[in-house]
């Protein structure tokens, strides 16, 4: 048998606490023992961070965060850190500019990731454009952003951009919604030549009979190459009688082919049980926006939002992660097919 193995740029520094000796049954992830590492109140003017992307950047980490101003309005600030445990923010929110260098600011942004690809690094978050919809940026130097077209019309959240190319084509998934907090929900992936222009859409998977994604799914963190597929970590949500439940889940797309799903762990990796998940602003969430990962140990770090009030971060080993999904792999033939309709 080959050996599976993992598709990225070296990160020898990746943020890293060990497994713990008494690790609970269940998935092998585990959450970092000096979680929430933001707090409330982290910026002049800015109540809670959450939901917020981070990458490796010169040797350290930089990232795009969900901050939620006193007023109540989000937008995207930007933020540095040596080792991707303490940060430093920049007092005002992110300054877009238009193609001519133009202010070109959205109304209000949230929830945004933060893709490589190739030598651009592109930030995509939701905002408003007569409805939900998918704003974009791009930057080389994490100094200036300039501002794209829209790549759908609403109402659509929890965009992600693939790492690289697929046979010539940016891919990107997304979730169809509406304006309001969405009952439903399934994920897409769509294509497009030169980022403006976007077709060939293609559903990927829908909510199943498994309670902890019964209601809801979205996309999550960028897309991990593997010599197995694309690795995937996305949330699922339930409705209970006291709200809704966000819980992270693990899937693996096939490489050529993402809108077919290999392998579809039928088990929640997180679902919200401690106090930072379970209290908050909104309570019982835990919402996966980005990994940072190496190839050579096997190690990734998976940033998510608890309680749309703090960020959190979890670890777990490569092989394990991806060997417990193929081991609970539960799928049909929504997940399997093209997605062509």
């Amino acid at each position: 048998m080959s050996e599976i193995k993992m598709i990225a740029p070296a990160v020898p520094n990746v943020p890293w606490q060990d497994k713990p000796a008494d690790l609970k049954p269940g998935a092998p992830i585990w959450r970092y023992t000096e979680n929430p590492i933001i707090n409330r109140n982290p910026i002049e003017g800015v109540a809670r961070i959450f939901n917020s992307a981070v990458v490796p950047y010169e040797g350290a980490f930089v990232g795009v965060f969900r901050g939620e101003q006193t007023n109540g309005i989000s937008f995207i600030y930007f933020g540095r850190s040596k080792d991707g445990i303490h940060w430093d923010f920049e007092k005002d929110k992110i300054r877009f500019k238009d193609e001519n260098g133009e202010d070109f600011m959205p109304k209000y942004a949230y929830d945004p990731r933060l893709v490589k690809v190739e030598d651009t690094y592109y930030a995509i978050w939701c905002q408003d454009f007569y409805g939900a919809s998918i704003g974009m940026a791009k930057t080389t130097d994490f100094k200036t952003w300039t501002k794209m077209e829209c790549p759908f019309i609403p109402f659509n959240r929890n965009a992600v951009l693939f790492p690289r190319k697929i046979n010539g084509m940016y891919k990107m998934l997304s979730r169809p919604s509406d304006s309001g907090h969405t009952p439903f929900g399934d994920i897409f992936i769509s294509e497009s030549p030169d980022l403006e222009y976007w077709g060939h859409h293609r559903h990927v998977m829908g909510r199943n009979g498994f309670w902890w994604e019964s209601l809801k799914i979205g996309g999550g963190a960028a897309p991990i190459e593997t010599s197995e597929g694309w690795l995937i970590f996305y949330h699922g949500v339930s409705g209970t009688c006291n709200g809704y439940v966000y819980s992270i889940g693990g899937a693996i797309l096939d490489l050529d082919e993402p809108s077919k799903v290999l392998y579809r762990c039928e088990n929640f990796l997180l679902t919200p049980e401690e106090w930072y998940e379970e209290r908050g602003f909104v309570p019982n969430v835990c919402f996966p926006c980005a990994t940072v990962h190496d190839p050579e140990s096997g190690k990734i770090a998976l940033y998510y939002g608890c309680a749309d009030s703090y960020v959190g971060v979890a670890f777990c080993y490569f092989d394990e992660i991806v060997q417990y999904i193929k081991d609970h792999s539960n799928t049909d033939w929504n997940d399997t097919d093209l997605g062509k309709c």
